[in-house]
Order: C-alpha cells, then structure tokens, then sequence
C-alpha cells in the first residue's frame, strides 16, 4: 500500500489508504474488525476513486465487498495487479 501511495501522493493527490490493521499479526478482534469495515467504507465516500492493492491479483471477501461498494457509489475502481 505505501508503494502505491508514493506515486499519487508526490502527484500532490490526497490519499485515504485504509490503514495498517491488515499487516498486522492478526490480533484484531471482531468489534474491531466490524469497525475497521464501516471504516472502509466511510473512505471511499471520501475518494473521487479508489484503488485496490491487490498483489498477485487477489482479491478477498472484505475488499469484493468494498469494491461493490465503490461501483454502487461511481466511483472508478482501479488494481495495482490484474484481477
């Protein structure tokens, strides 16, 4: 994710990355789960578009469900790999 922020970023873009809590040693607990989705997707209310990092092309539940999100919105939805 802060790969694909550099660029946007020095193009003087604001960008609304959806954080760390996906990195980390997967101590999250559901409430905090449930928050960090609502979270998401208040995000992407924000963008004029998003952009999905998804490595190797993978695409799980949680980001299938915030990229529906973002078509149902307008927003343009774009992927740092091919789906």
């Amino acid at each position: 994710m802060r790969e694909a922020n550099r660029d946007p970023t020095f193009a003087g873009a604001i960008v609304v990355s959806p954080g760390e809590a996906g990195e980390t040693d997967g101590a999250v607990s559901d409430e905090q789960k449930s928050m960090l989705d609502a979270l998401h997707l208040r995000k992407i209310d924000l963008a004029d578009r998003v952009l999905v990092g998804n490595p190797g092309g993978y695409i799980g539940e949680s980001t299938s469900r915030e990229t529906s999100y973002a078509h149902a919105k307008g927003k343009p939805v774009s992927f740092t790999h091919p789906v």
